[in-house]
Formats: C-alpha cells, structure tokens, sequence
C-alpha cells in the first residue's frame, strides 16, 4: 500500500527517433517517428522506447523505420523543461549535445 502511495505518476514524455537510411552511417539522420511515452523518467522513458521498438509485436502500425540499433539518436522534448538527445553506443545510451540533420 505505502509503495502505491509514494509512486511517482507516470509523465507523458515527447519522443522523436532519428535515423539513417542504412545501418552503422553517421550522416543523413532524418525523422523516423514521433510518439508518446508514458514514463517516470528520462531513463526509464528511453528504456522503453528501447524494448518498444525492438520487438515486433510491439512496433507501431504506421512505423516505417527499423529496429533501434547502434548510432540511432533519440529527442525527448519535455516542453519548458528543455530538450534532451540521446544516441544508443555499445554502452547504452549517451547524452549527445545536437544533432545536425544533412
């Protein structure tokens, strides 16, 4: 009972995935497909997307990309809050500064 009291609430996080056209390429990133995840934070936002959009069954309808993969770089705009990017490495995700779209 105490643990569902002091659970936080689940915020609507802004999600924008970013992709090359083939993999392993680091220029030509273009807008692949933007949505809502419901998360407690930044982390656990974009480990959801992560399994979200590497399981088949779990892909969108209208996505059109491919699985997440190494390079891939993911926008979570959080309004007033600022707007945060992230790219997948071998590691896990890392905050990137910007990405230049080409």
């Amino acid at each position: 009972m105490i643990k569902m009291l002091t659970k936080k609430a689940n915020i609507p996080f802004d999600v924008t995935i970013f992709q090359t056209p083939k993999y392993r390429e680091y220029r030509g990133y273009k807008e692949v497909y933007r949505t809502t995840i419901p998360a407690n934070s930044r982390e656990q936002c974009l480990q959801e997307t992560f399994s979200r959009f590497n399981v088949k069954d779990r892909l969108p309808l209208n996505y059109n990309g491919r699985f997440l993969s190494t390079g891939d770089i993911i926008l979570i705009d959080q309004g007033r809050s600022g707007q945060y990017y992230y790219q997948l490495k071998p590691g896990g995700w890392t905050p990137i500064n910007r990405i230049i779209l080409r």
